[in-house]
């Protein structure tokens, strides 16, 4: 069984104000750049963002920091992002580190 390789991709909606950013396979540091550039061209305070990570099927602390970054960017508390798809194993590792508390998170939204 190989590796699965990581894809991004992005798309808006609500007239451009709202961003799903859809990952596949590995969600890590080599999906750095793509992962800032699909938020980076809207303004962050103005945005709100969907995270489906429906094909992930793996996640590491890089990913977690971009996340974070993405939060903070985006106004912090006051930020509208959710994290939607997630299986089991990514969903424990977003558990563990307190994501429930600064995201909307939903596994079984697709």
């Amino acid at each position: 069984m190989g590796i699965k390789r990581m894809s991004l991709s992005s798309t808006t909606y609500d007239a451009g104000s709202g961003i799903r950013i859809t990952v596949t396979g590995r969600f890590d540091f080599s999906c750095h750049q793509e992962f800032r550039a699909a938020y980076g061209k809207n303004d962050p305070l103005k945005s709100h963002y969907t995270i489906d990570l429906s094909g992930a099927d793996y996640i590491d602390s890089s990913a977690l920091g971009m996340l974070l970054v993405l939060r903070e960017r985006s106004g912090g508390d006051n930020s509208n992002i959710r994290i939607i798809g997630f299986n089991q194993s990514v969903g424990e590792i977003l558990r563990i580190a307190g994501f429930g508390h600064l995201f909307q998170m939903d596994p079984q939204a697709k």
